[in-house]
């Protein structure tokens, strides 16, 4: 079994990516409402990142009770502003507005997350567009084992419009052979005992058992979830997988790094299109 090092394989395109920011001007505006806690954190290093590339990030902070029509206007006047390159909505939103909505308002050729309509369209038919950053991280760290996804048995577990269907698409554009299972899939085990590949994107704690392994296969934990003692676990069951995978994401290390990485791709790109 060899751990595969979200941290270091992001830490590597970042490198590459202060060279393509070098006089580029590339410029990500965030939206952040209200006082959630992880969202502030997360925002925080979404900021460290660019500016360590040389991205300008600026920060639209609002408070909890901002109503949904002035989230609105907010990112279409982003969505308008020629000096703006990428524009990202800290999710979730407070109670009360629409996620949906205020996605929908966002350019997308602007939506470096990958998250509206249009780029959800693209990515089905194949064509040109935004991918969402999580699944863009999922799809370099397999491809940094140097197994070959072509003609492999995949398996997602979870069918989340943020990770579960899209990397199910990338997976199936790079010519594996996907099945997308859930919490109420019959036999899950089953399905993923056959799978060479496993991305498990359901957000419960060790919810895929580590018997279930295929022994040598790959897997991509993009979960993260606290436990009562303190503890970081993914939704693998970590040490009983480990001894069956060729290859694991740790939890944190794994996928995590790889997202601010990847948006810092979707959000150079944007500005390479733009110019």
């Amino acid at each position: 079994m060899k751990v595969i090092d979200g941290k270091a394989a992001a830490a590597a395109l970042r490198e590459k990516f202060k060279q393509d920011a070098a006089g580029l001007g590339a410029r990500l505006d965030v939206v952040l409402v209200g006082d959630n806690a992880a969202s502030t954190v997360y925002v925080r290093n979404k900021e460290k990142a660019c500016g360590d590339v040389g991205i300008v990030s600026r920060v639209h902070r609002l408070p909890t009770a901002t109503t949904e029509a002035a989230v609105v206007d907010l990112v279409r006047g982003l969505s308008a502003d020629r000096e703006v390159d990428g524009i990202l909505v800290q999710l979730p939103l407070p109670k009360g507005i629409s996620e949906r909505v205020v996605i929908e308002a966002i350019a997308p050729e602007k939506d470096v997350d990958g998250l509206t309509a249009v780029n959800a369209g693209r990515l089905l038919l194949g064509a040109q567009g935004h991918v969402p950053c999580t699944p863009l991280g999922v799809m370099h760290l397999i491809e940094t084992t140097g197994v070959a996804i072509a003609g492999k048995r995949a398996v997602v577990v979870g069918r989340s419009n943020l990770v579960g269907k899209p990397v199910a698409q990338l997976l199936q554009r790079a010519d594996a052979t996907v099945t997308v299972c859930h919490s109420k899939t019959i036999e899950l085990a089953v399905e993923i005992a056959r799978a060479e590949i496993v991305v498990a994107a359901i957000g419960r704690p060790e919810f895929v058992h580590g018997d279930w392994i295929r022994t040598g296969a790959v897997v991509i934990d993009v979960g993260i979830n606290r436990l009562e003692d303190g503890r970081l676990v993914g939704d693998v069951a970590f040490d009983r997988a480990a001894e069956r995978a060729g290859w694991i994401t740790p939890v944190p290390g794994g996928v995590g790094p790889m997202t601010v990485a990847m948006l810092l791709s979707n959000t150079l790109a944007a500005a390479r299109a733009r110019r």
